[in-house]
């Protein structure tokens, strides 16, 4: 005969259920020593990083991890173009079948409202360095009026008919993009290098590393690279030869981000009325230095 002790049952659902991830001691469900567990572990670090520096403990990314499993298992897993179950979606995660009801459909009308507004001002910025009418002899975005035909009141109205043109004026003059001299609006040359507000650094952090451990993932998935996806690097440099290096890599970047956010602006202009399924592109670069002794 079993003895059934509700208690223990009770608190053996819990421990598995709670929202944290408890410590395993079953073979199957450790993580084995691989090159990929180890290649895991690097890309982990500096994330680790931040979410200690932001004050994101080990359980709260634990619950979060936990609704990334469901989310992605339910969009990326599915059989049959079919939505996925619950239990199968426990099954391929391992997450517990009540707690994958609970993660499924979040609410995201917060996320929504926050990256329209990145994505509005990073539009305006965008058109602003690349319509030819906004820009001086040089190819430089020009000064602009703040009402009048091409104006910054034209050129907001153009990206969003819900935002008032003077709450992005405030929003930008805020966070240093643009600056007001003699009732003409300059755009700061180095807006491209990324912005002030810490709302739209966490905006970008989250759009542009996801993107590139996207393609990265794709390419490590793949028979062959589908994505570009290179770099150079060296060592044993003097810090001097890394900093004239960075600066070239600074004027580089910048030229080419320039470059092809005009010809991208071109090419959208040219496909609004096409009737071709539409895609979305990112290219970034980035520059990261460290010294030998660095951890890492």
């Amino acid at each position: 005969m079993v003895h059934r002790d509700n208690r223990s049952r009770d608190f053996v659902e819990f421990f598995y259920t709670a929202d944290y991830v408890p410590l395993m001691t079953d073979e199957t469900d450790s993580l084995k020593p691989t090159a990929f567990t180890r290649a895991l572990s690097g890309l982990l670090r500096p994330l680790v990083r931040a979410l200690i520096a932001k004050g994101v403990t080990a359980p709260a990314l634990y619950r979060l991890l936990k609704q990334l499993y469901v989310e992605v298992a339910e969009q990326d897993f599915a059989l049959g173009g079919e939505r996925p179950t619950d239990s199968r979606i426990s099954m391929l995660t391992g997450v517990h079948r009540r707690d994958v009801k609970a993660y499924r459909d979040p609410d995201l009308t917060e996320e929504r409202a926050a990256k329209e507004k990145v994505s509005n001002i990073a539009t305006l910025l965008g058109r602003w360095m690349a319509t030819p009418d906004l820009l001086d002899a040089d190819g430089r975005p020009r000064p602009l009026p703040r009402t009048g035909p091409a104006s910054f009141e034209d050129l907001a109205k153009g990206i969003s008919q819900d935002i008032r043109p003077r709450t992005m004026l405030d929003e930008m003059l805020r966070q240093g993009l643009i600056r007001q001299q003699d009732d003409m609006l300059h755009l700061d040359a180095d807006a491209f290098l990324g912005p002030a507000d810490l709302e739209q650094k966490v905006f970008f952090f989250a759009e542009n590393v996801g993107d590139h451990l996207a393609a990265a993932v794709d390419n490590l998935l793949e028979d062959q690279p589908k994505f570009l996806e290179r770099a150079v690097f060296y060592n044993r440099l003097r810090p001097a030869s890394v900093d004239e290096i960075e600066a070239k890599a600074r004027d580089l970047g910048g030229a080419v981000l320039v470059e092809l956010n005009k010809d991208a602006l071109e090419r959208q202009t040219a496909d609004l009325d096409t009737e071709e399924p539409t895609e979305r592109f990112r290219f970034g670069v980035f520059f990261y230095r460290e010294g030998a002794d660095d951890p890492r």
